[in-house]
């Protein structure tokens, strides 16, 4: 039957506003595929080739109109018109299928999905193998983004003798089906957020497939472009399987074997490199052989000349499918051009220096006996790079032969960046401590003289021609310095290392000195602006972790000096990274002696004069006329009694109130339109800098007072809530430094109430403070709100009774505002202020507490209560002020009529926070306060009804808590009761002492690791509270105890004996600490029970008492002591 055409478009097709030839011309052909049936004659199958080869040709783009459902109903039509016998329709549908999904980013949705695998499945078991590489093609763009919904098909693909796994195999004989075979199974990994994931064993198969791929060598009949594509491919599997959560990198051998093909593909292709790695890299503190020849000793003295900055356009932007690694992409832009050239000196870095450049067209060819990255000591920026770029005039290639090498230049890039992004997911999901482990294979270290440098990722930044692997490259680098700073810590080179080994502190320190110089080396090498950012960044890094006061100086001067240029520069990413990293100096380790010289260095010191890059020119080049009065005067010139004025505060300050300069304009993407300020993100960084400078060089800082209290009021004057709020954080480090200034009079005695006298400028920020309170920016006022609550903390203003009220009065009212942030803020404050009365409690002057008012207390009270209901963030600082105020309350208050139901209510809301499910910083919160209740001897703790409420709270934590450390916070409220009728009745005591035992039976019980750790702790505070408890008992209460260590008298003797060897490990601050004392508890224990007046005929008595001799006699003989026992045994 001839095929029937049937003209006009589908009825009730949705309007949709697009370009009318796009989106008709795809109505009309899919209308004529529609309208066919399938049939077998030759005519027919001529009338479905030309509409695949119409569909195909039409010039397709992303949002042209068309709609996903529209394209899956044509590809299912499209496969029913094609039986599986026809191995040339099967290709040209392959063809279409992948063709319109990739370009019109459809994804295949489940009911259609579930048909076109079915078919494609099919194909490739029936069809011939030379229509495999399209029929894969198509199953590639088909489960992009549905591998969860691929699951029954899964055995069928990836099982033992799966599709995938036959055709990815090494022994398969065509590269090219190899390869999209390996993309099919990267596009299955390929998780999205909500959805289901691959079900086990399949990630692991597929790990295990891709780390073959990318630890084979490449084979003689795969060219390098599909081979390339092929490493690609398994990388970006290997990083959907590890952003997806699935993957869990526990075994060192997988981990190790992982990391060494990530740091083969790292340099795959860099000019000038071999490498030859080991299959498996071990963790290990030692650089590790990369099995490259010694450097020889006259290839040493050269070095790289600075990169110019040769760029080139993007040609085309690709969608995210055709970034799977199907089509190339042209990235040449900011691409280096490095020559070596002998004699070129540290101060020739500089732009226009480079005797020679090239075009970008030309070909990388290896220079002979270059194959090392080797650098000695001599301080020349970049060794030998190994290879250079020469222009098309001296190429012997011809200019098709050229563009494949561009072409093939462009693949091995992006290998490089696939790597890169690979080790970064890598990072993320293995535990710092693991990565630490593998320092050494990634991060540079000082070679000794005449030894080569082994490759590592400052060797990609120093030396790829890509921008964006420079980039990437320092990505990597950045997320393996953050948070490294316990890891760094352990450097020390102050001394001169004199010894026959080298320690591992020095060798991390030598590290740090090595990163610095090649950062630094980088900095001004770089000619993108994007990378640049990200070298600035890396740095910041870098010196916010590394130990500075255990180090040689001039590591941050050189730093200091080389960074100054950039703070001019045109682009305005850099200009903010700058900012950073001079906040990351000025915050690291602060105060340090060598940033408090580089603060006082005038603004020009350290630049070269000669130098192309921008730079800040005079010390006067940030003076500008104010547009109105502020600053006028005194923002230009120098404070008085200031012999140098500080560059970067007077930097800072122009930069957040002065009008920008029309030579930082042009790139300034991030102001608003028409500012005349600095882009936000330039002001809010200034804004930092300046209180990092107040926090830890405030004696600088407090010269400009008047100038930054100035600052402050531009700031909350303006819309921008971020502006003002970094200007409330400016004010409270201000406040901070000012009122630290307060120095106690030292012929006061230490007990006695300090008289508080606060200068001018103290009394300033607090009635400053206090105004924001008010404030209906919600920024500011949580900012406010956490600034009282760290004054109030000061020894100067804890003791002002009036200051104190104030205080509370403005926090209560920040506890009703809406913003949860406040309420958070707020709830801290709260926390602070009424650890403070604890304090002034404790102080043998009672006037405080005298003086404090009780409408006051009962009003803090019922807002705490109140809070103790609300979220998580805010519940947690609320139990913590209710017991700090139930602990403080006096007998004069707790006797008035108004405060026992405030009281009552007050207990029930911690009881109920101790046994509701919430965050375990809450649940460890209520039990800490439950014990600052239990110290407030006025209580009528062991008599109210709330008492077995409150004991039936914590033994039933104690016992079951998931958590250990508020199991050992549980405890130790347990045992602060220091009379025997705090305890309650009999039952009630019995019941605590019983769940003491069960809670150290438990102590190991846990499936959660991270809790091990905690086990000593818990077990140590258990003993402490059950020996407590012996020491309190009572005749009647002897009885009970007999029975339980008949029980499990032989654990309980064993973990007190380990107490008594190991030492106290609880958290509770009053636990003793050395063995005599350990010791006295139990033989006080002993002393208590022996002195009991017992029952007749009860022999508990002398069961105890030998319990406890026994105790010590194992712990005495163990310890070789010739203390004696206590004569009690004749009593």
């Amino acid at each position: 039957m001839a095929a029937v055409q049937v003209g006009g478009s589908p009825q009730n097709e949705p309007a949709r506003e697009v370009p009318p030839d796009q989106s008709s011309a795809f109505r009309c052909l899919s209308a004529r595929l529609c309208a066919l049936r399938p049939d077998n004659s030759s005519s027919a199958r001529t009338e479905i080739h030309l509409l695949f080869d119409q569909l195909i040709s039409e010039n397709y783009s992303e949002g042209g109109g068309v709609a996903p459902e529209d394209v899956c109903t044509l590809l299912v039509q499209a496969c029913r018109l094609v039986p599986l016998n026809q191995n040339h329709l099967v290709s040209k549908v392959s063809q279409l299928i992948h063709h319109l999904l990739n370009r019109l980013q459809v994804i295949v949705d489940e009911q259609n999905l579930d048909f076109l695998l079915a078919y494609a499945i099919s194909a490739i078991q029936q069809c011939s193998s030379w229509t495999h590489m399209e029929i894969l093609q198509a199953l590639a763009a088909l489960v992009y983004c549905n591998g969860s919904k691929c699951q029954k098909y899964l055995p069928g693909l990836l099982g033992k003798s799966g599709i995938l796994m036959k055709l990815s195999d090494l022994a398969q004989p065509d590269p090219e089906v190899r390869r999209a075979a390996v993309h099919c199974m990267a596009n299955l990994c390929l998780s999205v957020p909500g959805q289901p994931y691959l079900e086990e064993p399949y990630p692991e198969i597929c790990f295990r497939a891709f780390l073959t791929a990318l630890q084979s060598p490449k084979s003689s009949d795969m060219d390098d472009i599909t081979f390339c594509m092929l490493l690609q491919n398994a990388l970006k599997g290997i990083q959907s399987l590890l952003n997806g959560g699935k993957m869990k990198l526990t075994q060192t051998e997988e981990l190790g074997a992982l990391l060494a093909v990530l740091k083969k593909s790292m340099f795959h292709g860099l000019p000038g490199l071999n490498i030859e790695l080991p299959t498996v890299l071990y963790p290990t503190p030692l650089p590790q052989y990369d099995g490259r020849p010694p450097v020889k000793p006259q290839q040493s003295e050269s070095s790289a000349s600075r990169p110019t900055a040769s760029r080139k356009k993007k040609s085309k932007v690709k969608s995210k499918k055709i970034q799977q690694g199907e089509e190339e992409e042209e990235e040449s832009s900011g691409e280096r051009e490095v020559a070596p050239v002998a004699g070129l000196g540290r101060e020739h870095l500089h732009e226009g220096d480079t005797p020679c450049s090239s075009s970008l067209g030309g070909q990388s060819l290896p220079v002979e006996g270059s194959g090392t990255a080797g650098k000695d000591r001599v301080p020349l920026p970049i060794r030998s790079a190994g290879w250079k770029r020469v222009s098309s005039s001296e190429s012997d290639y011809s200019d098709a032969e050229g563009g494949m090498q561009s072409k093939m230049r462009s693949y091995q890039a992006k290998v490089r960046q696939g790597a890169l992004a690979c080790f970064l997911s890598t990072i993320k999901s293995i535990e710092k401590k693991v990565l630490y482990g593998y320092w050494s294979a990634f991060v540079p270290d000082t070679p000794e003289l005449g030894s080569p440098q082994s490759v590592s990722l400052m060797t990609l930044t120093l030396k790829d021609p890509s921008p964006k692997t420079r980039a990437c490259a320092l990505q990597v680098l950045s997320a393996i310095l953050e948070g490294s700073k316990q890891f760094l810590s352990v450097a020390e080179d102050t001394s001169d290392h004199r010894r026959a080994f080298t320690p591992f502190s020095v060798m991390i320190a030598s590290s740090i000195r090595e990163l610095h110089r090649c950062l630094l080396l980088a900095l001004v090498a770089e000619s993108s602006s994007q990378t640049l950012t990200q070298i600035i960044k890396c740095l910041a890094n870098l010196v916010s972790n590394s130990p500075y006061n255990r180090l040689k100086l001039s590591l941050l001067t050189k730093v200091w000096n080389q960074i100054k240029p950039y703070i001019r520069h045109k682009d305005v990413n850099v200009r903010v990274s700058s900012l950073t990293l001079l906040g990351a100096i000025v915050s690291t380790h602060a105060p340090l002696p060598e940033v408090l010289l580089l603060l006082q260095q005038p603004c020009s010191s350290g630049l070269n004069s000669n130098s192309a890059t921008p730079h800040l020119g005079t010390p006067d080049w940030w003076k500008k006329a104010s547009s109105g009065p502020f600053l006028e005067e005194a923002s230009v010139s120098s404070p008085k009694g200031s012999s140098e004025p500080c560059w970067l505060i007077r930097l800072c300050i122009s930069t957040v109130v002065l009008p920008k300069e029309d030579s930082c304009s042009g790139s300034d993407a991030g102001s608003a339109a028409g500012s005349t300020y600095e882009p936000s993100p330039m002001r809010l960084e200034a804004l930092q800098v300046l209180a990092h400078l107040a926090r830890g060089y405030f004696s600088m800082t407090q010269v400009y007072l008047m100038e930054l209290g100035e600052v402050i009021c531009k700031c909350m004057g303006e819309a921008d809530p971020s502006i003002q709020l970094h200007g409330a954080k400016l004010l409270e480090e201000l406040g901070t430094g000012l009122i630290q200034q307060y120095k106690p009079d030292s012929t006061i005695a230490s007990g006695q109430r300090v008289p508080v006298t606060l200068s001018d400028k103290q009394i300033l920020c607090i009635t400053m403070l206090l105004g924001l309170n008010d404030s209906k920016n919600r920024l500011v006022k949580a900012a406010t709100s956490r600034a009282l609550g760290v004054y109030v903390l000061f020894p100067c203003l804890r003791q002002d009774v009036i200051f104190v009220a104030d205080t509370a009065n403005a926090i209560l009212m920040s506890l009703q505002d809406k913003s949860l942030n406040v309420r958070a803020k707020a709830a801290w404050s709260l926390g602070n202020l009424t650890d403070t009365l604890i304090v002034n409690m404790e102080t043998p002057d009672p006037s405080f507490q005298e003086e404090f008012s009780g409408l006051l207390l009962l009003k803090m009270l019922r807002s705490a209560i109140e809070a103790s209901r609300d979220k998580d963030k805010v519940k947690s600082n609320a139990v913590r002020a209710l017991g700090n105020l139930l602990h403080f309350l006096q007998p004069s208050h707790i006797e008035k009529p108004r405060f026992a139901e405030i009281i009552e209510e007050s207990i029930q809301a911690l009881i109920s926070t101790v046994l509701i499910e919430a965050a375990m910083k809450v649940r460890w919160n209520a039990c800490y306060a439950m014990g600052n209740v239990f110290k407030n001897p006025a209580l009528p703790l062991g008599t109210a009804p709330w008492t077995s409420q409150a004991y039936n709270a914590l033994t039933s934590v104690v016992t079951s808590c998931k958590n250990f450390k508020v199991r050992i916070r549980s405890a130790t409220a347990l045992s602060i009761p220091s009379k025997r009728e705090h305890y309650g009745s009999v039952d009630q005591y019995v019941q605590i002492w019983n769940a003491l035992v069960t809670a150290l039976q438990k102590s190991e019980d846990t499936t959660d690791f991270l809790e091990f750790k905690y086990c000593a702790s818990l077990r140590t505070q258990i003993c402490q509270a059950l020996i407590h408890l012996l020491s309190l008992a009572s005749a009647s209460d002897l009885p009970c105890i007999r029975e339980t260590l008949e029980l499990n008298g032989d654990m309980v003797q064993s973990f007190i004996l380990q107490f008594l060897k190991s030492g106290a490990e609880g958290e509770d601050p009053r636990a003793p600490h050395g063995s005599h004392e350990r010791d006295q508890l139990v033989r006080r224990a002993l002393e208590h029970v022996g002195s009991i007046q017992a029952l007749a005929g009860d022999t508990a008595r002398r069961a105890i008492m030998g319990f406890l001799e026994d105790i010590l006699t194992v712990y005495f003989d163990s310890s070789g002591s010739q203390i004696a026992l206590p004569e009690l045994t004749s009593r």
